[in-house]
Parts: C-alpha cells; sequence; structure tokens
C-alpha cells in the first residue's frame, strides 16, 4: 500500500470525531435559534463510537481489538438510552478479566508452539509479572519477539544489546500494571497498542529513513501503561 493510503487510514478517526463534534455544534447552534430541542438527538451520542469502532475495524491490525470495544460499548449505551436494555454498562466490566484471562492463554499457547516449531528460544522472550517485577534482557542477534505480560506488577526488558533481521514482534498486555522496553537507538517502532483507561508512549529516538530494524509493540493496557525508550 502506498504510503499516501497509508495516511490517509490513519487520519479517518480524527475526521471521524471531527465531524460528530460539528455536529454537536450545529445542534446545539439550532436549539440555540429555537429551531429544534438538541436534547431529544444528543441521545443518540454512542452511534458516535460505533462509527469510531468500525473505522478502527477497517484499519485492521492493531485498531481491531479497540474498534471492537467501541463498537460493543457503543451499541449497548445506545440501546441503554433507547430503553432496550435496561443492565448498564458498568455492571459487565468483569468481562475485561475473561478476556484478560483468554488473551494470557491465547498468547501462552501460540508463543510455545512458535518456539518448539523453530527450536529456538534465545531469539525469543517471555515474560509474566502478576503482584511482582520481572526484569529481563535478550542480546540476540537474530531477535524475533516475544509476549510480556504484567497484572498488578511490572515488567522490565533490556533490549538494547539485541539486533534484529527485518522485524520483530512482543505482544503486551498490562492491566493494573506496567511495560517498560529500552530498545537500541537503531531500531524503528511500529505501535499497534490499544489503551483503555491507560497509556501507550513512545520515547523512543526517532530513526534515520531506510532502516531495516523494526520492532512491532501489539497489546492492550487495560488500566495500565507500555513506555518505549532508548
Amino acid at each position: 500500500m502506498s504510503d499516501a493510503a497509508e495516511h490517509g487510514r490513519a487520519i479517518v478517526p480524527q475526521l471521524v470525531i471531527g465531524l460528530l463534534i460539528i455536529m454537536a455544534g450545529i445542534l446545539f447552534t439550532l436549539e440555540n435559534v429555537g429551531v429544534l430541542d438538541a436534547q431529544e438527538y444528543l441521545r443518540y451520542w454512542p452511534a458516535g463510537l460505533i462509527a469510531v469502532g468500525l473505522v478502527k475495524l477497517w484499519q485492521g491490525r492493531g485498531g481491531a481489538v479497540g474498534g471492537f470495544i467501541f463498537v460493543f460499548a457503543g451499541a449497548w449505551l445506545l440501546l441503554q438510552s433507547m430503553d432496550i436494555v435496561r443492565i448498564s454498562l458498568w455492571n459487565l466490566w468483569p468481562l475485561l478479566l475473561v478476556f484478560a484471562g483468554a488473551s494470557m492463554v491465547w498468547r501462552g499457547m501460540y508463543g510455545t508452539r512458535r518456539d518448539l516449531a523453530t527450536g529456538d528460544t534465545h531469539s525469543t522472550i517471555s515474560a509474566v509479572a502478576v503482584l511482582a517485577g520481572v526484569n529481563r534482557g535478550n542480546n540476540s542477534k537474530t531477535f524475533r519477539g516475544g509476549s510480556l505480560t504484567a497484572l498488578l506488577g511490572g515488567c522490565q526488558v533490556d533490549l538494547r544489546q539485541a539486533s534484529i533481521e527485518g522485524e520483530a514482534v512482543i505482544d503486551v498486555f498490562a492491566m493494573w500494571g506496567g511495560i517498560e522496553l529500552k530498545i537500541p537507538e537503531t531500531w524503528s517502532v511500529t505501535g499497534r497498542v490499544t489503551p483503555i483507561l491507560g497509556g501507550y508512549d513512545d520515547k523512543s529516538t526517532p530513526v534515520r529513513e531506510g532502516v531495516t530494524e523494526r520492532l512491532v509493540v501489539r497489546g492492550m493496557v487495560i488500566m495500565g501503561g507500555v513506555e518505549i525508550k532508548n
């Protein structure tokens, strides 16, 4: 896909949110001049969440999980505002725990099969921190990625002595915890992390064009944080 196409897809969520803000402004203006009652239309605001979610699903990759969450939350709140559903969305928060557990099981099984298939465990990294802290490092010259999980704990991983042949992928999951990655200044970073009441912060040094070593960080952060730096 061309750079122009990628840029167009990247700014679509901002366009959707901008259009929603414009619509809200128009509704409030029409209400002030006595044309209509804005409240009759603003009750359908969750449709905006659905629109943003559909855009993220269309973008795919790292935005797919966030897109599903936006669509689900928007649809539920919309049905609730229309008195079709009477159960509060906040009563469903334990489903986050179900999703978190399923994600850990899936990534654990997939990572194990991948390492057994390649027979190379040094080129990957795996860490799980539950109510504790984990410090790891890796100096493989053929680093391929790995899996990091922080649940009420923290993971600190130092990859500054490692090298990548092309692209490496690290799956991250942080819930009430944090993950910190230290990488070489020669690596480029692509973030595909979905934060929910959390944060993803890439503090790594911007690299020059033509860099062949690329690290892809993907996953989810729930009330936690993921930080990347040199």
